[in-house]
C-alpha cells in the first residue's frame, strides 16, 4: 500500500500535543461564563460542600465563533453520550447532590 499525498482542497490533520500536567486534567464541577463583544471567558473551578469558595482552576478566553462551535461540539458529544449511557439527569438536590433526591419539606 502507498502513501498518497494529501489531496489541495482537503483541510490539514492536526496534530494535537499537551504537556503531562495538562494532560492530567483537573476535575470541576463549576463554570462561569462571560463575555463582550470580542471574546468569551470561560472559568472553570471547584467548589468543596461546605465551603463558599469557588478555587479557579482554569480560565480559557475564545472568540465568538469558537465559542458557538463549542456550543455544537458539546452538544454532539452529551447527545452521543446520552444515546450510548442513557440520559444525563440533572434533577437532584442541590445540597445532597443526589440525582432523583429532593429536598426534605419543612
Amino acid at each position: 500500500m502507498t502513501d498518497r499525498p494529501p489531496r489541495p482542497d482537503a483541510p490539514p490533520q492536526l496534530q494535537f500535543t499537551m504537556d503531562e500536567s495538562v494532560a492530567m486534567g483537573a476535575y470541576v464541577n463549576i463554570a462561569n461564563i462571560i463575555h463582550n463583544p470580542t471574546e468569551f471567558v470561560l472559568d472553570f473551578g471547584r467548589v468543596v460542600p461546605g465551603r463558599t469558595e469557588v478555587k479557579i482552576l482554569s480560565r480559557v478566553l475564545m472568540s465568538p465563533v469558537h465559542a458557538k462551535q463549542l456550543l455544537a461540539a458539546l452538544g454532539q458529544n452529551v447527545a452521543l453520550f446520552e444515546k450510548n449511557f442513557g440520559t444525563i439527569r440533572t434533577d437532584f438536590d442541590p445540597a445532597s447532590g443526589v440525582p432523583g433526591q429532593r429536598p426534605p419539606f419543612n
